[in-house]
């Protein structure tokens, strides 16, 4: 079968998604693996690159050749990296959960709901949106702080004889990053959601289904892909967020974006913090690659 060819406006609609991460993702990220093999001096900017314009195909070739990734094998044996790592990782891992216990059941009323009331209830998943996010992380601090409105509440219904210790806490920072990437999650399960098919449900309850099994055999399954997208858009910015565990986070709320805003500005050493930038690009990458070609092969063998 003869295959149609596309027309030249076709072909820069199609193009245009690919110049953007081009220009915003894979320029950015060449700059930094740039920086990452540089060394650091004390100069403004704070590195000696390596490879400079005027270099020739050889020049290049013989630099490259020299090489010893000294930033890379030092983030190695640092445990500040490490832990930075796992500390991100582990408290990503747990706000992505939360936020889709908290998510999907708001999806699915949202997606049950009469039709004429879906764009209204769309418009206030999106309402936090309407207000500056740093604004949204000032807000918890008003109400998690010892002397915020959540303790003078409990303290005043003789709930609690004394405030509890929320702000500055590993806790607080998981709860600022639910609220702030919760439209994140929310609006991907209610697209999978509303986009299903009614019969599927009604069929398994004619065949003597609970709700319970309807929700766990039909309803869950095929909400997969509404999961899966939302737990990306969370997990991902969640790892190498900065101002939220700055903001709510005490001084041993370790991430990985502290780690890294403190040496680009505190320390000054771009060369170690670009390499720790791209080994964390590294890290997300990899499962998402992994995954990615799990479905190719599914499709495949469906097909």
């Amino acid at each position: 079968m003869k295959s149609r060819r596309l027309s030249i406006g076709q072909r820069v609609t199609l193009a245009i998604p690919y110049l953007w991460i081009a220009a915003f993702f894979l320029a950015p990220m060449l700059l930094i693996a740039k920086i990452s093999l540089s060394n650091s001096v004390l100069a403004r900017p704070p590195y000696e690159p390596r490879f400079l314009p005027s270099d020739t195909l050889g020049d290049i070739w013989a630099k490259i050749q020299t090489l010893t990734f000294a930033n890379y094998r030092a983030l190695v044996g640092d445990s500040l990296y490490f832990d930075a790592y796992v500390s991100s990782l582990l408290i990503a891992g747990v706000s992505t959960l939360a936020t889709l216990l908290v998510a999907y059941p708001f999806a699915l009323a949202m997606a049950r709901s009469p039709r004429k009331w879906r764009p209204f209830l769309i418009g206030m998943a999106a309402a936090p949106f309407w207000t500056s996010f740093l604004i949204r992380v000032y807000a918890w601090i008003a109400l998690l702080r010892d002397e915020g409105l959540i303790n003078n509440a409990l303290m005043a219904l003789g709930l609690i004889p004394a405030p509890l210790e929320m702000f500055a806490t590993t806790g607080a920072v998981v709860v600022g990053i639910v609220y702030s990437y919760l439209p994140f999650m929310l609006l991907p399960i209610y697209a999978a959601l509303e986009g299903q098919d009614a019969s599927l449900r009604e069929a398994a309850e004619d065949l003597g289904a609970s709700p319970w099994q309807v929700f766990l055999r039909i309803t869950l399954p095929l909400s997969r892909d509404g999961v899966i997208a939302g737990a990306l858009l969370v997990f991902i910015p969640a790892v190498g967020e900065f101002v939220i565990p700055e903001l709510l986070g005490g001084s041993d709320t370790l991430m990985i974006g502290r780690t890294l805003w403190n040496d680009f500005f505190a320390n000054h050493d771009w060369p170690a913090a670009s390499a720790a930038a791209i080994a964390l690009v590294s890290i997300l990458l990899a499962p998402l690659l992994l995954w990615e070609r799990a479905r190719l092969r599914e499709e495949e063998r469906r097909g």
